[in-house]
């Protein structure tokens, strides 16, 4: 390879990471720009009826009494998505304690979750929202070039149905410690009153 073919060679790798910086600061403009049309904290949460994985119409409004816990999430099965279910299935029990429920939504299939359910041992609801409407009634949509996914994001709703905390910057690994904490602290005033 001559000197020549080199140079053209590094200006071209220079190139691709350039334009890959460019692409990664548009998806994140994107979500963000989506994350701001999310309901207010202190606003009603946006009530809807989803098919859940075992088939069955799972609305807002049955769970109105309890605290739940709302999240979105991308796709089945993706490493990321995988956890975050994990982290959650792990912790099903301490929000069972505070009288929680757990609710996932994605735009994937009724089938779909069903699949991840069982392949992954997850035992709370998962919801299927293949147009896209939930999601964006949320604020939680990502599009990307050949897809448009639900963005990973998390709304923790009250017992009376008012969106009390959002969490539009989540990390897998770490998110399901921060709701409990979030949760319990929200809890325990309410439980002296009891």
């Amino acid at each position: 390879m001559t000197s020549r073919e080199k140079r053209n060679l590094k200006l071209g790798a220079a190139a691709l990471c350039t334009l890959a910086a460019f692409f990664a600061l548009f998806l994140v403009s994107r979500v963000e720009a989506l994350a701001d049309k999310a309901p207010a904290v202190g606003s009603a949460a946006p009530g809807f009826t989803l098919q859940s994985e075992s088939g069955k119409p799972v609305s807002l409004y049955d769970y109105r009494g309890k605290w739940v816990v709302l999240y979105f999430y991308p796709k089945d099965f993706s490493p990321g998505c995988t956890i975050e279910a994990h982290r959650f299935e792990r912790d099903i029990k301490k929000y069972r304690k505070l009288g929680a429920v757990i609710l996932g939504v994605s735009m994937q299939s009724a089938s779909s979750h069903a699949k991840f359910c069982a392949k992954e041992g997850l035992d709370f609801k998962l919801l299927a929202d293949p147009d896209g409407r939930v999601s964006r009634l949320y604020g939680s949509v990502l599009h990307l070039i050949v897809t448009t996914l639900s963005s990973r994001h998390t709304f923790l709703i009250s017992p009376k149905g008012v969106i009390v905390k959002e969490y539009l910057h989540v990390n897998p690994y770490r998110h399901s410690a921060q709701v409990l904490r979030d949760l319990a602290a929200l809890e325990a005033p309410a439980s002296l009153n009891r």
